[in-house]
């Protein structure tokens, strides 16, 4: 892993930060835990993120860190993408986008611009504020999930996006993970110099909030189901009510659908849930660390976000990985399963049932995941907060 430097007395001020957020919950969790680590490090900065979800006003942010919402764009089971408002073309949406960023860039005149996971944004809407901000003299960073997809999918997919193409304008790529579980760029070819600039930082560790009420869950232990922003969780959720009907259970289960988890589907799922004794469900909880604190066991998809509360809580965990449209979960439960930090059940695994009841059953009893200890795993807010010191240092010492 890079070496990171000490840090210097001075830290940049003003960032910005770009999470496009056309799907699920991930993007803009990954970028709030960013930015409040930044001014938890430095309270005299202020981060501005510039976000496209629909729920971004469930979620408090500290003092010093502004989130503006960018209109709002879904994916289509297609895989195309369409406006989330009513009336709108999504070329039309796309531009109205690009000027808020470009706009914003300007007003806020940031001293690092932090862009997270697409090079070029969504549709390339990104591109215009960063040949500003690149020409104002701001450090342009691309921050990378240790996932992205398999690297023969993603190859084509970054060619059609241009997005190789992009690479050489970030002064620095960080990647929040570490290359000895996972390399998201082996396999591209990588345009000269860019892979000098890649940084391994460790996965995000993650706080559970002080509570300020009841929690839920009761005092009984618990399983937690989670299926993250729950748009495409369907499966996971139904497996587990379905090993229940089928067992004696011994643990509660309480499952949390998500704020993207399809009506049909939880209205039906909901009842059943409501007719077991063992289950319990809730919609959606912005502070879902609290509970997933309290668990006996998390039963979760495996994205970033998930798997970095399943280590820092260090819970004993069971995860099915969905496989479309992106093999990012499978390649990361997989791995993560070889060092011995989580459970898995892939897809066709179990055909009858039997392999999730007996599972969901030992779950409290596996061994956690510092039980199997990694030197730097949960590092990546604390090297965050070194590099974009050092970052602000350089500048300083440019002028």
């Amino acid at each position: 892993m890079t070496f990171l430097p000490p840090v210097p007395a001075l830290s940049p001020q003003r960032v910005l930060i770009y999470s496009h957020d056309t799907f699920g919950l991930g993007h803009l969790r990954r970028a709030r835990a960013i930015a409040h680590a930044l001014v938890a490090a430095a309270p005299e900065r202020r981060v501005v993120i510039l976000s496209g979800s629909p729920v971004s006003h469930a979620f408090r942010f500290a003092p010093g860190v502004t989130c503006r919402r960018l209109p709002g764009v879904t994916k289509l089971a297609s895989g195309e993408y369409q406006s989330l408002g009513p009336g709108h073309g999504l070329d039309e949406v796309v531009a109205t986008r690009a000027a808020l960023i470009r706009h914003v860039a300007e007003r806020f005149d940031p001293d690092l611009f932090l862009v997270d996971k697409e090079p070029a944004g969504f549709h390339g809407e990104v591109l215009p504020a960063l040949h500003r901000l690149k020409a104002r003299g701001c450090r342009l960073v691309l921050g990378l999930r240790d996932v992205l997809d398999d690297p023969d999918l993603l190859a084509p997919e970054w060619e059609r996006k241009g997005a190789l193409a992009v690479l050489p304008l970030y002064d620095a790529l960080w990647v929040y993970g570490l290359r000895e579980i996972y390399a998201p760029l082996d396999g591209l070819a990588l345009p000269a110099g860019v892979a000098e600039r890649l940084t391994y930082t460790g996965y995000l560790r993650r706080e559970a909030p002080e509570a300020d009420g009841p929690d839920e869950g009761g005092e009984e232990p618990f399983l937690l189901v989670t299926p993250g922003g729950g748009g495409d969780g369907v499966e996971l959720v139904e497996a587990v009510v379905r090993a229940y009907e089928a067992q004696s259970l011994d643990h509660r289960a309480l499952v949390v659908f998500g704020p993207f988890f399809p009506g049909a589907e939880q209205a039906a799922l909901g009842a059943r849930i409501a007719a077991h004794p063992r289950l319990a469900s809730l919609g959606f909880d912005a502070r879902l660390e609290r509970l997933m604190r309290r668990a006996a066991g998390v039963v979760a998809m495996g994205g970033y976000n998930t798997f970095c509360e399943i280590l820092s809580f260090d819970r004993p965990a069971l995860i099915l990985p969905r496989v479309r449209p992106r093999r990012e979960q499978l390649i990361r439960a997989r791995a993560a399963a070889r060092l011995g930090l989580v459970g898995v059940i892939e897809p066709g695994q179990d055909a009858d049932g039997a392999r999730m009841a007996a599972a969901l059953d030992a779950l409290p009893q596996r061994p956690t995941p510092s039980s199997r200890p990694i030197p730097g795993l949960l590092d990546g807010l604390t090297a965050i907060r070194r590099l974009a010191a050092a970052a602000d240092a350089r500048c300083v010492a440019a002028e």
